[in-house]
């Protein structure tokens, strides 16, 4: 059995280096995630939950975090990526995450996923009271990383 995360973080991040891992690994760094363990969650924010604007991660720990990333070795490559996370009004049900990244400026990265999570509560006829988003772009110089994530953590 696990806790139940009581907040959630957004955090963005962008890398550039030799190589395309690198650039990624230089993007977590960027974000403040760089020295944990992500473990990529599917995309519910627990009733409740309230946004923290910093959180400090134990180094080596196992992070649940949803995140969008992309990379790529084109220079001069536009690359972007977002996350937009979706309050209900009802503080009693869980809001949702949605992540998106593409070869695009941040404005059209940034209109999908909020789209994305008006369709989520639309379908879950629930109502939404809040949308927060954090997103980032990059002109890749060598390999290139985008990166945009919602921590969940506890307090």
């Amino acid at each position: 059995m696990t806790d139940t995360p009581s907040t959630y973080c957004l955090v963005k991040g962008v890398g550039d280096a030799n190589m395309p891992l690198n650039a990624f690994d230089k993007a977590l760094l960027d974000a403040g995630v760089g020295d944990t363990n992500l473990m990529r969650v599917s995309s519910i924010v627990p009733p409740g939950c309230k946004e923290i604007y910093k959180v400090e991660l134990p180094k080596g720990a196992l992070i649940p975090i949803a995140y969008a990333e992309i990379t790529s070795s084109i220079p001069g490559e536009m690359l972007s990526a977002a996350v937009s996370v979706g309050i209900p009004e009802d503080e009693e049900e869980s809001g949702v995450i949605m992540e998106h990244e593409g070869m695009q400026p941040l404005e059209i990265t940034r209109g999908l996923v909020e789209q994305m999570v008006i369709d989520a509560f639309s379908y879950r006829k629930r109502k939404l009271k809040e949308i927060k988003t954090v997103g980032i772009e990059h002109i890749v110089e060598r390999h290139g990383s985008a990166f945009a994530a919602a921590v969940l953590w506890y307090e």
